[in-house]
């Protein structure tokens, strides 16, 4: 009796079927060797920032900072299990991996509850970061890291993301062991500097101290910087002598100083004359009404000239706001580069009145603009001044009126006189954009499809196609 063959076309089925099983296995596996691989990458290199305001990137400036460090710095992470915030979560990672000297710690409250007391006596909120390297260390409240200003006309809020413009100046703190030192002149009635002025200071690092010229000898040569800030009476001539002298052996001066009541700072405005800058008696009144803010012609808006001071203003439209100012005449410079940073318009003019006008009106006596109301000097011997005719531009009500480009100003200007380091220039993020949130459900949900529902479907749908195939194939024989 001859022996039946088995059909050839069943033979084929079954090593196609093999074949396709084998391949749907080999894939399974790539897919899963993949994930677990792109898992174990650093966050730089598996999260890109597609958000408005770059929320999720690091600058160029935090890479100098963090690619230049030579010693360890530790960012402790305060906060409790599964609080933890996802973008400062991610911007921690950038940090790790940018440099092995990095290192992010997280403490829970719960666990260490008295571990902050050795940084800071204030209540620590979740999210809340210490940076420490050594003996030096800087606590990052998270209220500092998520910025909230009010605007006084509209009611409304406008939120900003600063995490990586404190945590980058807290490393620079930590790791730096000689800060740019500020001199504030005291002993003639000078106002207190505005909490936002001294906030921002504080930020980039540079240290404040007080200073009577009545009581030392001489300026120390430690001080990188003199402000001179709403004095309410005259320095004597011996002072104004040691500051022309500190000046011309290359020393950076920064005054703020506007119209008195009931007194004069001729020894003061004589540190202008010197560079042929004349001070005018009164206050300056606009005539022109795109250049006063709010309806008060002495609120003025000035044009601001081009320099490393103004640019960066100038390019994003900002203004600011110079209350109470005393007009300043420019001649020569006698030697020195004098930059006009602010100036009127032609139809400005001084009230000899001052503080006792009763118009706002162009009178007999009254000094015709235009005027300066801010300078930049810098002397033959490296030497600098920069000198602003209002002594209040600075005050926080000001400040909010020019949506804080007053205190940029003056930021810029500490900076043209002490150096810009790169920790020093990064500003915060706007959020006031919509961008898109997913809870950690939902994320849960997404990675459980993506990696094992996904591919087990594939995988099911191949075995059944494969099934299906051979049960026809047997049916035909």
């Amino acid at each position: 009796m001859p022996i039946k063959k088995k059909p050839q076309g069943s033979h084929l089925a079954f090593k196609g079927g093999s074949y396709s099983v084998f391949i749907t296995a080999v894939v399974l596996a790539i897919l899963i060797v993949t994930n677990i691989f792109v898992s174990a990458l650093p966050t730089s290199l598996t999260k890109y920032d597609i958000s408005a305001s770059k929320l999720y990137s690091i600058t160029s400036n935090t890479k100098v900072v963090v690619n230049n460090l030579k010693q360890d710095v530790t960012i402790y992470w305060i906060v409790q299990a599964d609080e933890e915030d996802a973008v400062i979560e991610n911007l921690l990672g950038k940090y790790e991996s940018l440099s092995d000297h990095i290192e992010v710690v997280k403490k829970n409250p719960d666990v260490f509850p008295t571990f902050t007391e050795k940084y800071t006596d204030e209540k620590v909120p979740n999210n809340s970061l210490i940076v420490e390297s050594g003996d030096r260390s800087r606590y990052i409240s998270y209220n500092d890291i998520y910025l909230t200003e009010t605007d006084i006309y509209s009611y409304t809020y406008s939120s900003s993301f600063d995490g990586e413009g404190a945590i980058t100046s807290a490393i620079d703190y930590v790791i730096t062991e000689e800060l740019p030192q500020l001199y504030v002149l005291e002993g003639h009635g000078e106002a207190e500097l505005p909490e936002t002025f001294t906030d921002y200071i504080e930020k980039e690092n540079i240290e404040l101290n007080i200073m009577s010229l009545l009581t030392v000898d001489e300026i120390p040569e430690y001080a990188n910087a003199i402000l001179i800030y709403s004095p309410q009476s005259d320095i004597s001539e011996e002072e104004a002598n040691m500051l022309a002298d500190y000046v011309e052996n290359g020393g950076k001066l920064l005054v703020m100083a506007g119209p008195v009541k009931d007194a004069s700072l001729t020894n003061l405005n004589s540190l202008l004359e010197k560079y042929d800058i004349s001070v005018t008696e009164g206050i300056v009144v606009e005539g022109d009404r795109n250049y006063y803010a709010f309806g008060y012609p002495y609120m003025l808006m000035p044009d601001m000239n081009g320099s490393d001071i103004t640019d960066s203003l100038i390019e994003e439209n900002y203004y600011p706001i110079m209350p109470l100012t005393q007009g300043l005449e420019v001649g020569s410079g006698n030697g020195a580069t004098v930059t006009s940073l602010l100036t009127t318009s032609e139809d400005a003019f001084s009230k000899i009145a001052g503080f006792d006008l009763e118009s706002y009106e162009k009178e007999e006596g009254d000094i015709d603009g235009p005027f300066t109301l801010a300078v930049s000097i810098e002397t033959s011997g490296d030497g600098q001044i920069i000198w602003f005719s209002a002594s209040d531009f600075l005050s926080d009500m000001y400040n909010a009126y020019s949506s804080g480009a007053n205190v940029d100003l003056a930021m810029n200007s500490i900076s043209s006189l002490i150096g810009e380091r790169e920790a020093l220039a990064i500003r915060s993020k706007s959020l006031n954009y919509n961008y898109l949130t997913i809870s950690d459900s939902t994320s849960s949900v997404l990675k459980t499809l993506m990696i094992g529902v996904f591919p087990l479907a594939y995988l099911g749908i191949g075995i059944f196609i494969i099934v299906r195939k051979r049960g026809k194939q047997n049916e035909a024989v």
